[in-house]
């Protein structure tokens, strides 16, 4: 497959909401000819007022301003942006609620991605949605500068274009985007290509020291989980980053039933005990990273649209690996014994919830 030649000039990998907010708002003060903003929630709140502001500063200055939001993650409407769309900016809400008695299948099906893109140069993409409820989470955001923004645009265009589309993608085949060391890799819901989850488990089926997984909520297929018992049986170093409790109790009851079956397979699991852990990323034997908007679990696989990049980037692996070792400085090893001896109605309560895991 050719690959598109793209510069990269600069990168920089955040962690902590604040830095990578006063770095995003910089951006956009400085934005000359477009701001193209992709994220699941943006709150009506301090932080997202303080966005809302910069981008109609910027709109009203002659700047291009394209918002695509999640109707899910939001809980306005276009009024909210009413002195931004009066001076040229255009807000659109990907595929709004709908009250049917296919409630389900209809909503489910949201978009999960997350881009900042400025003027060609500037790109911002990874884990965090613009909230000020998240403002104390650990995430990993990383900002590029360089001419691979305009791989970012495509597809930044691709999905401003179908937000309205109900896309069911069982013959519906986005062809992966190679930058140089990087390749980006795009899903649309599908229950039959679900490209995402099988790159990551080409990736863990090669590992040969280790594999690091950092993810907010855990819920792996089978298939998945037999690549990482696969590896660690081959010797692989196989580590799991977890918050100790994140914001979906539901997940952590339904994910704890598993955490047996990965120790006793060796598998490590490290929770992070500070705040919440949202980041969302991948290192393989310190040379290949992966970053972007996915979970591992069937949701964001299945039914949601999602985007990740991966490469080999020696500058960007280091700064991963610098990332972990931050992260780990606050965790806690897994502790089987005191997960033994979990309260039974938390046991229960995984074994209910397991019918409704495609839902999490």
């Amino acid at each position: 497959m050719p690959r598109q030649a793209a510069t990269l000039t600069s990168h920089r990998l955040y962690s902590e909401p604040a830095r990578f907010y006063e770095a995003m708002l910089h951006d956009i003060e400085q934005a000359e000819r477009y701001i193209y903003l992709e994220t699941y929630k943006f709150g009506n709140d301090e932080i997202g007022l303080l966005f809302r502001d910069a981008l109609t500063k910027a709109a009203a200055r002659g700047v291009q301003v394209k918002l695509l939001l999640d109707s899910w993650g939001v809980s306005y409407n276009e009024l909210f942006f009413s002195e931004l769309i009066g001076l040229g900016g255009e807000v659109r809400f990907f595929r709004k609620i709908l009250y049917t008695f296919d409630f389900f299948t209809k909503n489910h099906r949201r978009n999960h991605r997350k881009f900042l893109l400025i003027d060609d140069h500037v790109s911002y993409m990874g884990s965090a949605n613009i909230t000020g409820y998240s403002l104390q989470w650990r995430e990993s955001v990383i900002r590029l500068t360089g001419g691979i923004t305009l791989v970012f645009k495509r597809s930044f265009l691709d999905s401003y274009r179908i937000y309205k589309k109900y896309i069911f993608n069982k013959f519906t085949f986005k062809k992966s985007k190679y930058i140089d060391q990087f390749i980006l890799v795009e899903d649309m819901p599908s229950i039959y290509r679900q490209r995402i989850k099988t790159k990551l488990e080409r990736l863990i089926s090669r590992a040969k020291r280790e594999i690091i997984i950092e993810t907010p909520y855990f819920l792996p297929g089978y298939k998945m989980r037999k690549c990482l018992v696969e590896a660690a049986r081959r010797g692989v170093r196989v580590k799991i980053i977890l918050p100790r409790h994140s914001d979906v109790r539901s997940i952590d009851l339904l994910s704890s039933k598993y955490y047996g079956f990965y120790h006793s397979n060796n598998i490590s699991l490290i929770f992070y005990s500070i705040n919440n852990l949202h980041a969302k990323l991948l290192l393989i034997d310190d040379e290949t990273f992966g970053i972007g908007s996915p979970n591992i679990d069937y949701r964001s696989f299945r039914y949601q649209h999602e985007v990740m990049l991966f490469g080999t980037h020696k500058g960007i692996v280091e700064e991963v690996r610098n990332h972990v070792n931050e992260t780990m400085v606050n965790c806690l090893d897994f502790d089987h014994q005191s997960w033994m001896r979990r309260p039974k109605i938390e046991k229960l309560l995984g074994w209910l919830l397991l019918p409704f895991r495609h839902m999490f």
